[in-house]
C-alpha cells in the first residue's frame, strides 16, 4: 500500500526502540563497536548495513532519517549535511566537474559560491536568467554536465518548468539540480518531474522552528552514491542531536506547511490591494507570472512572498523597520514571520548592477509567513506601511 506524505513525515525510517520509543533515539556517539573483525568488514565493506562511525553518516539517528527524507521527496537515497550550502558544495564537486549552469535566481550564497568560489578550483561556470534557457542549452551541448535550479526562486519567486529543463538535460546528457527548499516536498516534487538531484536548506521549512542548521541532497542512488565520500572528506556531515531534530520537524511538516500557505496566500491577497505596495511576488495570485505553471507543477504556493514598497528603498527599510510581529532577520520557514530586506541580507554581496540585472530591488521586502494568524501579519504588514 502506497501511504499518504503526512503518514510518512510521521513513520518513514524510524527505527524500533528495544524499549519501545516510537522514535529513533538519539545516538550520540561517534564510533561503534564490534563483536568481531569479520562484522567490522562486512559494514566497511558495504556487505551489511550498520553502524561504525558518525562523521562518516553510519549512525543509526542519521540513517533513520535519511530514510525519511528519501521517502519525503520520492528518492531512492539522500544524504543529510550540516547545511544547505554544505550539501550543495558537495554536489557541486561530485558532479560539476565539468562544468555548471545555475539557471535563474538563486540564493546569495549559491550565486557567490558559484561565481566566486567554484572558480578557483578550475571548475566553468555560468549564471544564467531563467529567460536565457537557449543559452543554458549551448553550454550544456559544449560540455557542462550539471544545471542547478531554484523554483520558487528567492527573492523573487521566480517559477520554472522542472520537466522542461530536465528534458533538455537530459537531452544532451547533462544532470538537473532543483532547489526545493521554498516548496518543500509538500508543496512540490522536483523528482517526479524529471530532476534528478533535490536539495534543501532543511534549516528553513524542513525544520520548521529556527533552531537547527542542515541540508539534504537527494535523488537516484547511483548519483547520490558518489557525494559521500565529499560529505565524509569536508567534515559536513549534520549531528546526531541535529538530526532528531529535524526528524521530529519533519512529523509536523504536512500540517505547518498546508497552514503557511493559506496564510501567505491571505497576506499576498492584501498587499495587492495596499496603495503603498507597487508589487507582490506570489505564485498564488492569478496575476503572477509564474502563477500558471506554479499551479500545474505544486500542490500548494508556499509560505514565502515579497512585496516591492513605492517610494524605493528607504521606505522599504522604514516599513521594515516598523513591523512588530514579523521579526526583522534572515532565514524562513520557521513558526515565526520574519521580514528581510534582500539588498541588506541574502543579496547583499552581490553588486548593486547585479542586482539590478536580476531584479532585486531595494524596496523589495521578502516575507516569511509563519503560523501567526492571517488577520494579525496583515495588520502588521498595514500599519507599518501606513
Amino acid at each position: 500500500m502506497s501511504e499518504g506524505l503526512a503518514t510518512r513525515c510521521v513513520h518513514a525510517g524510524e527505527i524500533d526502540d528495544a524499549h519501545g520509543s516510537p522514535h529513533t533515539p538519539i545516538y550520540n556517539t561517534t564510533t561503534f563497536k564490534f563483536p568481531s573483525t569479520a562484522d567490522l568488514l562486512d559494514v566497511v565493506e558495504g556487505r551489511k548495513p550498520g553502524s561504525l562511525y558518525t562523521r562518516y553518516g553510519l549512525n543509526p539517528t542519521i540513517q533513520a532519517l535519511e530514510a525519511k527524507l528519501a521517502s519525503l521527496e520520492g528518492a531512492e537515497m539522500a544524504w543529510a549535511f550540516c547545511s544547505g550550502m554544505a550539501a550543495e558544495a558537495a554536489l557541486f564537486f561530485a558532479h560539476g566537474r565539468n562544468g555548471i549552469v545555475c539557471l535563474g535566481d538563486a540564493y546569495g550564497g549559491t550565486l557567490e559560491l558559484l561565481g566566486s568560489q567554484v572558480g578557483m578550483l578550475g571548475i566553468r561556470t555560468h549564471l544564467l536568467q531563467a529567460s536565457e534557457l537557449d543559452i543554458a542549452e549551448s553550454r550544456i551541448q559544449e560540455g557542462c554536465g550539471l544545471v542547478f535550479l531554484e523554483t520558487p526562486s528567492n527573492p523573487t519567486l521566480e517559477v520554472q518548468d522542472i520537466r522542461a529543463v530536465a528534458d533538455i538535460c537530459h537531452r544532451h546528457g547533462a544532470l538537473l539540480a532543483v532547489d526545493n527548499t521554498f516548496a518543500s516536498p509538500v508543496n512540490q516534487q522536483p523528482l517526479a518531474l524529471g530532476a534528478d538531484f533535490v536539495v534543501h536548506s532543511a534549516t528553513k521549512f524542513l525544520g520548521g522552528h529556527s533552531d537547527i542548521t542542515a541540508g539534504v541532497l537527494a535523488g537516484r542512488k547511483e548519483l547520490v552514491a558518489p557525494v559521500w565520500n565529499w560529505r565524509k572528506n569536508l567534515g559536513s556531515m549534520i549531528a546526531p542531536e541535529t538530526a532528531a531534530l529535524l526528524s521530529r520537524s519533519l512529523r509536523t511538516l504536512v500540517v505547518r506547511v498546508e497552514r503557511q500557505n493559506r496564510t501567505a496566500q491571505a497576506v499576498a491577497e492584501a498587499m495587492a490591494r495596499h496603495g503603498k505596495v507597487a508589487r507582490v511576488f506570489y505564485p498564488g495570485l492569478p496575476d503572477y507570472a509564474g502563477h500558471q505553471l506554479a499551479k500545474a507543477q505544486m500542490q500548494g504556493y508556499g509560505g514565502m512572498l515579497t512585496i516591492e514598497v513605492t517610494g524605493g528603498g528607504e521606505a522599504a527599510t522604514r516599513a521594515a523597520d516598523r513591523l512588530r510581529l514579523f521579526a526583522l532577520a534572515p532565514s524562513l520557514g520557521g513558526a515565526e514571520s520574519l521580514v528581510t530586506q534582500p539588498c541588506t541580507t541574502t543579496h547583499h554581496g552581490l553588486s548593486p548592477d547585479e542586482r539590478a540585472r536580476r531584479g532585486i530591488s531595494d524596496a523589495m521586502l521578502r516575507l516569511s509567513v509563519g503560523l501567526e494568524d492571517a488577520a494579525d501579519l496583515i495588520a502588521d504588514l498595514n500599519q507599518a506601511l501606513a
